[in-house]
C-alpha cells in the first residue's frame, strides 16, 4: 500500500496550477485582527473566496457539506476518471474511498496553494468510529501537506481518541462539530488539538425552530464561554488549543464576538459584515448576553451551551492523564462520571430520527430524554451535524460511484 500512496500522492500533486492571489491590506478587517482575532472564510468555492480574501486572512475551512458542493458542480469528474486506473486491484467500496480522499486533498492543495493559507481539511464520515481510519487517514492527509493543511476530526468518543494519537504524532488537527464549553473543556484536555469549535449559529437556530426561545445571545454565551475555559486551560497546559467561532449566520455576530480566538466566516457573512459595520471593534470575550427563552424551555438544559461542570472537569482531566483506548471504554468512563447525556445510547430507531430531521433536531421528540439526562441539547446537535455531513459524504460517493462505474 505504500507504493500506491506515493502514486496516489503523486496524482493528487500533478499540474497543480492556480495563481497565487496576494490580498490587499483592508482597514475594516486589520481593525477586527487587531483585537486578537484569526480571519478565516469558510468555503470550498475558489472564487468565492477570491472574491472576499484580503490580507488579513489566514486560512480556509472545507468540510464534507462544502466540498459536496463543489464535485456536484461537476469539476472533479475528469479527475475521478483518471484517479480510478491508479486504484486498478482495490475493492469498490474502498476504490471509492480512496477517490474522495484524492478529490479532498486536491482541492484542499488548490486553495492552500492559491491563498497560501492553511486549509482545514475534513476526514469521510465513515472514519468517525473507526480510531485506525482516523490515524491512518489524518497522517495521509498530513504526508501531502504538513506545512498547510490542518486535520477535522468530529466529536465522537473514537474521535477524541483518534485526535489524541494523531496530535502526539505531530499533526495539527481542528477538532469539530462542538457546540458547548462542556465538549471543548472535554477535547481541549482529552484530545490536545489545536483548535476547538463552537457552530453558534445552529444553537441560535435550534432555539428558534423549536420555539424555546428568540436565538440570541446561546450561541454567543457558547463561544465566550469556550473561550474563557479554553484560554485558562491552555494557559497551563503544555499544548495551546484555540477557538473557532463557526457557523456564524448573521454580520452582527463578527462585533459581538470580537477577540475570540479564531472566525472562520461564511463569504456573504464576510461581505455583510465589510458593507453593514463600522469597522470599531474592541474585545467582548468577557461579556454577558442575555438569552431569551420562552416557558417552552423549561427542563431543556439549554444552559449546558456555556456552563461546565465538576464532573466534566473529572472526565477531561482522566482522559488527559490517559486516554481510553477504545471508544466504548471512553463511554463507559463518561457514563460513570454521571455524563450519559454527552455519549448517549441510542436505539437505530432514534438514530434514524437525528438523521432524517436534519442540522436542527426536533426538540420535542427528545423532550422527555433531555430532561431524564439521557440526552442534551448540545450532543443533540453534535449528531444531527455529523449524520447531515454523512448525507452530503453520501452523494458525493454516489457521484464517484457513478463515474467509476
Amino acid at each position: 500500500m505504500a507504493d500506491l500512496n506515493t502514486r496516489i500522492s503523486d496524482f493528487i500533486w500533478a499540474n497543480l496550477n492556480e495563481k497565487h492571489v496576494s490580498g490587499k491590506k483592508d482597514q475594516f478587517w486589520e481593525a477586527l485582527s487587531n483585537t486578537g482575532t484569526e480571519l478565516w472564510l469558510d468555503t470550498g468555492d475558489i472564487e468565492e473566496a477570491e472574491a472576499n480574501w484580503s490580507a488579513e486572512m489566514s486560512a480556509l475551512t472545507t468540510n464534507n457539506t462544502l466540498l459536496n458542493n463543489e464535485i456536484q458542480k461537476g469539476i472533479y469528474d475528469i479527475f475521478i476518471s483518471e484517479a480510478r486506473h491508479i486504484l486498478n486491484g482495490l475493492p469498490v467500496e474502498e476504490k471509492v474511498k480512496e477517490i474522495a480522499f484524492m478529490i479532498n486533498a486536491r482541492h484542499g492543495l488548490r486553495l492552500a496553494t492559491k491563498f497560501g493559507g492553511y486549509v482545514s481539511v475534513e476526514l469521510h464520515t465513515d472514519t468517525a468510529h473507526d480510531i485506525k481510519a482516523i490515524e491512518y487517514y489524518g497522517k495521509r492527509y498530513h504526508e501531502i501537506c504538513p506545512d498547510q493543511f490542518i486535520i477535522k476530526v468530529p466529536f465522537t468518543a473514537e474521535g477524541l481518541i483518534g485526535a489524541r494519537k494523531l496530535r502526539d504524532a505531530g499533526v495539527r488537527i481542528n477538532f469539530t462539530l462542538e457546540f458547548s464549553a462542556r465538549q471543548n473543556v472535554l477535547v481541549t484536555l482529552a484530545a490536545r488539538p489545536d483548535y476547538v469549535n463552537v457552530f453558534l449559529g445552529r444553537i441560535g437556530a435550534f432555539l428558534m425552530d423549536n420555539k424555546l426561545g428568540d436565538g440570541s445571545g446561546a450561541g454567543e454565551m457558547a463561544v465566550i464561554s469556550s473561550q474563557n475555559w479554553v484560554t485558562g486551560l491552555s494557559a497551563r497546559n503544555p499544548w495551546q488549543t484555540k477557538v473557532i467561532a463557526a457557523s456564524l449566520r448573521h454580520h452582527n455576530q463578527l462585533k459581538l464576538l470580537a477577540g475570540t480566538d479564531v472566525f472562520t466566516m461564511p463569504p456573504k457573512v464576510a461581505e455583510a459584515g465589510r458593507k453593514s459595520l463600522t469597522g470599531n471593534f474592541s474585545p467582548r470575550t468577557h461579556e454577558n448576553y442575555d438569552v431569551k427563552l420562552y416557558q417552552s424551555a423549561d427542563g431543556a438544559h439549554i444552559e449546558k451551551f456555556w456552563e461546565v461542570d465538576d464532573k466534566v472537569l473529572s472526565l477531561a482531566e482522566r482522559l488527559s492523564a490517559k486516554m481510553a483506548a477504545t471508544g466504548q471504554e471512553l463511554i463507559r468512563m463518561a457514563h460513570g462520571e454521571g455524563l450519559e447525556d454527552m455519549f448517549p445510547l441510542l436505539s437505530k430507531e432514534e438514530k434514524d430520527i437525528i438523521s432524517h430531521d436534519g442540522k436542527i433536531p426536533v426538540y420535542s421528540k427528545w423532550q422527555d430524554k433531555i430532561k431524564a439526562g439521557k440526552i442534551a441539547p448540545d450532543t443533540l446537535l453534535t449528531l444531527a451535524g455529523l449524520a447531515s455531513f454523512t448525507k452530503d459524504q453520501e452523494l458525493l460517493d454516489q457521484r464517484i460511484m457513478g463515474i467509476i462505474s
